[in-house]
């Protein structure tokens, strides 16, 4: 079944409504454009505030489903500010969206680089690699949880690719820590660990390490 985006104000879903994945981000209240180094020029900081006009007209574009002019926007960011981190997320949204999978991923990696702790754009990219590079994936999804504890779909997508690499025991605590996170979660764990992870008493604050039981 093909990963479908909801849009809301922060981060998005993709199969279920939980914590993160594939959507559209809002300005935050720390403009998206700032940089820390000498004060800006008249021109830089011109450039600045019409690349933010320019990213929330796309984001009401895409909101509208109006894809095509949303990617333009976001283009247009990017002339103006090439380290705006929102607008190359937001085309990594709308690529992945449309299974074009080796765009999506150089748009988030691309989004990575002005932040490497991006969320979103780390858990949309650890969902592109599941099932071909589970390893990168886990890595990623542990990155994720180990910065935020509460991310419910990263630890449920965290299970299926450690029980993919046949890492029971770690599974097993990933889907309890997802379900603790959102008991909604639990009918999309697999069968064999629902019991385990509803009955999974409150998790400690580590992160599972792949490979080391099974």
């Amino acid at each position: 079944m093909k990963k479908r985006v909801r849009l809301w104000t922060g981060l998005a879903v993709t199969v279920v409504v939980a914590n993160m994945a594939a959507g559209w981000v809002e300005l935050s209240s720390e403009h998206p454009t700032a940089r820390p180094a000498s004060a800006p020029t008249v021109s830089t900081a011109a450039n600045a505030s019409e690349a933010g006009v320019v990213l929330q007209a796309g984001i009401r574009q895409g909101e509208s489903h109006d894809f095509l002019a949303a990617t333009e926007s976001f283009r247009q960011v990017l002339k103006l500010d090439p380290a705006n981190k929102l607008a190359w997320y937001n085309l990594g949204v709308i690529a992945q969206d449309d299974n074009r999978t080796a765009e999506a991923l150089s748009d988030y990696d691309n989004s990575l680089k002005i932040d490497p702790d991006f969320e979103s754009a780390l858990y949309n990219k650890a969902l592109l690699l599941e099932s071909n590079d589970t390893d990168q994936a886990i890595a990623i999804l542990q990155h994720v949880v180990s910065a935020d504890p509460k991310a419910s779909t990263a630890y449920l997508h965290l299970g299926q690719a450690l029980a993919k690499k046949g890492s029971d025991s770690e599974a097993k605590d990933a889907f309890g820590r997802a379900v603790h996170a959102d008991p909604s979660l639990q009918p999309l764990v697999p069968e064999r660990f629902r019991d385990a992870a509803s009955a999974a008493p409150t998790p400690q604050p580590t992160v599972p390490q792949a490979g080391t039981s099974r």
